[in-house]
């Protein structure tokens, strides 16, 4: 069992914190023996692996190097992480010293650094990200994890000065948010060029593009967020533009929601989508993408259609369910709340949606570790600490603004307007463990609501004190700042908030946000943001490979009560119903005048009609966005691990992807919405044998699907691309097969599913004992429009590629306890050969009109190279 000792870390925890977060010597020629450094064992552009270890011996350009687990490796200098800091307690002297210089005098410096250092000693407090990584490492690193940049100017021009800006932010380390409503819909008229525009949401995938080229040469990864506004005539395009493979694929999306949208929800009315007369002599001087404004100067829009509300709603919602993209921001609502309502309009969110933002406003965060606040003697939280941690760090915050560097005036100077921090936490579901509190019943909500309360009038107090020693920030007016949606909350049970504001000012425009913390909290061992844990148990894949973690809390208790059940206070998120995770969002929502980065997980059989319910529920409790994941929704996923329910064949849950952890796993099961495909007859035949005459699953023939199941991955390349093929056993005989195929809302992708869902349903059907020979024969050989490799490598279909890994898996065995899933790579042909076989077939996805495989994306839209249908014509 790996654990985590604040002041030593190990296994993962320790090479987060030498990859992300300790100060780095660049010079990796330096490297002599002794030194502990990160060797990459698995050079792979977007599945690279790293290890901890000792260097034992060096020559001129190699090192041998001793890791943590007692292996020895070989590797070039160039592929080792070398490290100035070893040990938490150098980061923590780093961080102190650097936030604490910016005080005004030297008694003031002295004090700082000690109360800096007493929070941030044993992970009280954990610094943001960047804070972390950068803090006097290097002048050009921002000390801010994200920021939104002003919507682009509606021209070439304006787009790629848009580009620039946002790449040199991410070159540093910053994740991006860019609302797409200021550009033109398209097909609307460019006079300048005598032609018609490619519209908001061709240019939303440039922006994706070039960050997915800074995630490739960067040391992390670059984080976009895009949105759009629920008038904007591209809206629709947008909400589904992922549902295209291949298209945006490098950011997160959400689509910006007013009230006046979800009155027309509720009540069943049309909804214009508009966009500013281009024609206007001043829309290239005035338009900036906010349209209130541009109304209230008196300016004409353009109705390009109406639609009825619910339309657009059921687009969001249908998508959302399959994909879990896009978000919701309700926006509107969200000014409303905003305490810079009266001089900054928030107009996009940060990629995780925590942090809503105006144009050139930035992140600045840190989360207090909720789970170091136990009082064991009281058994009830450390008030008194906790407000102590509280107060010094929204201090430790307000200095980061004097201390980061800033690479645009624009963001020096709206930071200094209205310095905005953002503190959160971590370690809230390992607290209410501790306090035997089970996450999502109404006593945790009550909890939720008293400790996020205390600490938002914590933060206020101490924002107010540093006002009246340093000065308010520069825009504040009291009685505008108090009207507020969410100070009218905040004074109505806390009026000594009120009076200090009265008297003292304010430091800070905001103080409060509740980021994700999804590396941070993996490093520090605790659980992450407000979320409850994800499992007890899992897999962790990331950059520096792929990781099996165990929740210290729930095995200490497992080792102090053998062969006993975990208590009913330890939860789950596929524990909690979605409706459980909004009710908890939105009582934390209450306290925090920015916003929250939670995900309502919902299991694989949630319908859509229960996501639209989810959906208005949360506009109904405050919340001001949402997200859900439906189990198994998506290809693409950071944890990983085996369903404690055993209603469904699914492999594995996971919540939403941080946007700086975007990974893949191997093997995924998918309850996303399956096209009709027509199964081949021998397939069905085949069938047939076992299944037909009920549509009623018999427990006396059905195989009930245990917790764990162990097997292997085979990897294929088939005629639609690279085939994952998981097969998992039970008493020594196949019973499931999973298959990951094409990119998630694509034809090959249900189709896939579908083959694999079928194929398990018959090996856990029934008690003969050919079942695997007689799936085997009836797959061999299946044949498409194209096939890939040679002889006895060749791969005709996806079919076929099952019934050679059916073959295969008869050989495979595995005697290692510590893995439920082992990886076998299959290499089918060379990449000469596969190019070859892959130059008339530039696409994974089906014609609907002939069948092959030669679906492509151009001019916009979907058309087939072997018949010439068009989707759109």
């Amino acid at each position: 069992m790996e654990t985590v000792d604040s002041k030593k870390l190990s296994g993962l925890s320790e090479k987060i914190f030498l990859d992300r977060y300790a100060m780095k010597n660049a010079n990796t020629a330096l490297t002599k023996v002794g030194d502990t450094v990160l060797v990459l064992t698995k050079d792979d552009p977007k599945f690279p692996a790293k290890e901890v270890g000792e260097v034992i011996s060096r020559t001129d350009k190699y090192v041998k190097v001793k890791l943590r687990n007692g292996d020895i490796v070989d590797s070039s200098v160039e592929k080792l992480t070398l490290t100035l800091e070893k040990t938490p307690e150098q980061l923590w002297d780093r961080l102190a010293g650097a936030m604490a210089s910016v005080e005004a005098t030297p008694e003031k410096k002295t004090e700082w650094t000690e109360k800096f250092r007493y929070i941030l000693d044993d992970w009280k407090l954990v610094p943001g990200g960047r804070i972390a990584a950068g803090a006097d490492a290097s002048d050009e690193l921002t000390l801010f994890n994200c920021y939104v940049i002003p919507s682009p100017h509606d021209s070439r021009g304006g787009i790629m000065s848009s580009l620039t800006e946002m790449t040199e932010i991410m070159a540093r380390g910053g994740g991006v948010g860019i609302n797409l409503s200021s550009l033109r819909p398209r097909r609307a008229i460019v006079k300048g060029v005598n032609g018609s525009s490619s519209g908001a949401v061709s240019w939303g995938g440039l922006f994706s593009y070039t960050t997915g080229l800074i995630e490739q040469g960067g040391s992390r990864r670059g984080a976009l967020m895009l949105m759009m506004n629920d008038w904007h005539p591209d809206v629709a395009d947008f909400i589904t533009v992922k549902q295209t493979m291949g298209q945006i694929t490098n950011a997160n999306l959400s689509v910006c929601v007013s009230n006046g949208f979800m009155k027309a929800v509720k009540e069943d009315l049309d909804w214009d989508l508009v966009y500013p007369d281009t024609t206007d002599s001043q829309y290239d001087e005035l338009w900036d993408g906010d349209l209130d404004k541009w109304k209230k100067l008196g300016k004409q829009v353009h109705v390009y259609r109406t639609v009825k509300a619910r339309e657009i709603w059921h687009t969001i919602i249908e998508s959302a369910w399959k994909s879990a993209e896009p978000g919701v921001v309700f926006m509107e609502y969200y000014n409303q709340m905003s305490n810079s309502w009266y001089f900054n309009p928030i107009i996009c969110t940060n990629p995780c949606g925590e942090q809503g933002l105006p144009a050139w406003g930035v992140c600045n965060l840190s989360a207090v570790n909720l789970s170091k606040f136990y009082d064991a003697e009281k058994h009830d939280v450390a008030w008194d600490e906790l407000g102590k941690v509280v107060r010094y760090s929204t201090r430790f915050l307000d200095n980061v603004i004097d201390k980061t560097p800033y690479h645009f005036e624009e963001n020096r100077l709206n930071q200094l307007n209205e310095r905005r921090v953002g503190l959160g936490t971590m370690g809230l579901a390992e607290l209410m463990i501790m306090l035997q509190i089970r996450y999502g019943s109404p006593e945790s909500l009550q909890f939720m609501d008293r400790i996020y309360g205390f600490m938002a009038k914590e933060a206020y107090l101490a924002s107010a004190d540093i006002a009246a020693e340093k000065g308010s920030f520069t825009l504040f007016e009291a009685d505008k700042y108090l009207q507020s949606g969410f100070m009218k909350t905040m004074t109505s049970e806390f009026p000594e908030v009120g009076a200090a504001i009265q008297k003292k000012g304010m430091r800070n425009v905001t103080v409060i946000t509740q980021a994700p913390t999804g590396s941070t909290g993996t490093m520090v061992g605790t659980s992450t943001g407000i979320e409850p844990y994800f499992a007890f148990e899992y897999y962790r894949q990331s950059r520096l490979g792929f990781d099996k973690q165990y929740v210290p809390i729930a095995q200490d208790w497992k080792d102090a009560h053998p062969g006993e059940e975990l208590p009913d206070y330890f939860v789950t998120s596929m524990d909690l119903s979605a409706e459980d995770h909004i009710r908890a969002q939105a009582a934390i929502q209450k306290w925090v005048d920015s916003s929250i980065s939670k995900t309502a997980n919902c299991p694989a059989d949630f319908t859509v009609d229960e996501t639209k319910r989810l959906y208005e529920l949360a506009f109904d409790l405050g919340c001001k966005g949402v997200t859900i994941y439906r189990d198994g929704s998506r290809d693409v996923q950071v944890l990983s691990t085996e369903k404690k329910e055993d209603k469904s064949s699914d492999a594995s849950a996971a919540p939403k992807p941080d946007v700086t952890e975007k990974v893949e796993t191997l093997a995924t099961s998918s309850g996303k919405e399956s096209v009709h495909t027509p199964l081949n007859s021998s397939i069905a035949e085949s069938l047939a044998i076992t299944v037909s005459g009920t549509d009623k699953v018999d427990d006396k023939q059905y195989k009930r699907r245990p917790q764990i199941l162990r097997g292997a991955t085979y990897k294929f390349n088939t005629p639609f691309g690279m085939a994952y093929i998981t097969i998992n056993d039970m008493n020594g005989s196949p019973v499931e097969i999973f298959l990951n195929v094409g990119k998630a809302g694509s034809d090959v992708f249900a189709m896939s599913e579908a083959l694999g869902r079928v194929c398990s349903l018959f090996l856990r059907y029934g008690d003969h004992g050919n079942k695997v020979q007689l799936l085997t024969k009836h797959l061999k050989g299946i044949g498409g429009s194209g096939a890939i490799g040679f002889g006895a490598n060749r791969v005709e279909s996806i079919a076929d590629a099952v019934a050679k890994a059916l073959e295969m898996h008869g050989e495979f065995s595995d005697d290692a306890d510590d893995y439920v899933t082992a990886t076998q790579e299959v290499v089918m042909e060379t990449t000469a050969q596969y190019a070859v076989n892959r130059s008339s077939a530039t696409s994974l996805d089906l014609c609907p009109s002939c069948g092959s495989a030669s679906l492509i994306n151009s001019e916009g839209c979907k058309n087939c190279t072997n018949c010439g249908y068009g989707k759109c014509s």
